[in-house]
């Protein structure tokens, strides 16, 4: 089993849980109420405090600041907590918040992200796996990224709005509305742009499904009628198929936030 090592310089709590092979690197700062998985390895300068679980195999860099207090004005110390998976990349300066009471007192984050640097993830957050945040790409609170969505550098995204799966955020987009999994959204007020295809292919889609899914789009976005009619035309017709029932299910599902729309001509 491979020892842990904890710099000297370091700041670590008695009543911290740490695992095995977990390397703590200089000047760092660990609460209390922290447990950090095995393998995971704390470069210098990081501060993981308040009810954090950290899994497996994580890699965090400089100066992060993770499970410190939610920027939100209306916690007043609840016990909430802070969720992260296995194998994930944090690299410097990112900074992820707890949970708070008004959004189900905590925040998850799930495996094999890379979260680049800068990146924040506020209270009350739920990310899923391999998901992507590029450089200063931050997201307010409340909000639910699906796997494998990706969020281009610089990009924001409004709270309570849900990114769906394999969806991709231009970068400097500031997103408003939901966005619907496999969409790609681009722009200062972000317009749903079309799909993310080449995400798609990458991910090695069959040709069928994707064809399909292009079919419901155009006519979901741009047939006949309101928005409402063709939703509900589109969702009789295809119902449970595939990538395009993910769509229906995704748009049929109620949230505080409206669709991500394309820009009207």
């Amino acid at each position: 089993m491979t020892a842990t090592h904890i710099h000297a310089s370091s700041v670590v709590s008695p009543k911290a849980k740490i695992g095995a092979g977990v390397s703590i690197g200089p000047f760092c700062v660990v609460g209390d109420n922290v447990s950090i998985g095995d393998g995971t390895v704390l470069h210098s300068h990081v501060v993981v405090d308040g009810r954090t679980t950290i899994g497996a195999n994580n890699t965090i860099f400089p100066f992060a600041s993770i499970g410190t207090r939610p920027q939100d004005l209306k916690f007043h110390g609840e016990e909430s907590t802070l969720i992260i998976g296995d194998r994930n990349m944090i690299r410097e300066h990112v900074t992820m918040n707890p949970g708070t009471e008004g959004g189900g007192m905590k925040t998850v984050v799930g495996s094999d992200c890379l979260f680049m640097m800068s990146a924040h993830v506020a209270h009350d957050c739920i990310v899923g796996n391999h998901v992507i945040l590029a450089n200063n790409a931050t997201l307010a609170g409340h909000v639910t990224v699906g796997d494998y969505a990706i969020l281009g550098g610089l990009s924001a995204v409004h709270q309570f709005v849900r990114i769906g799966a394999h969806a991709m955020i231009g970068g400097m987009s500031g997103v408003e509305y939901d966005v619907i999994p496999y969409g790609l959204v681009m722009g200062e007020r972000a317009r749903l742009a079309g799909l993310n295809l080449v995400g798609l292919e990458r991910r090695g889609f069959a040709r069928e499904d994707i064809n399909t899914l292009m079919k419901g789009f155009k006519e979901l976005f741009y047939g006949q009628g309101t928005f409402a009619q063709r939703l509900q035309a589109v969702n009789d017709h295809h119902q449970g198929q595939g990538l395009l029932g993910d769509v229906l299910t995704f748009a049929t599902t109620k949230n505080s936030r409206p669709l991500c729309q394309p820009q009207q001509k």
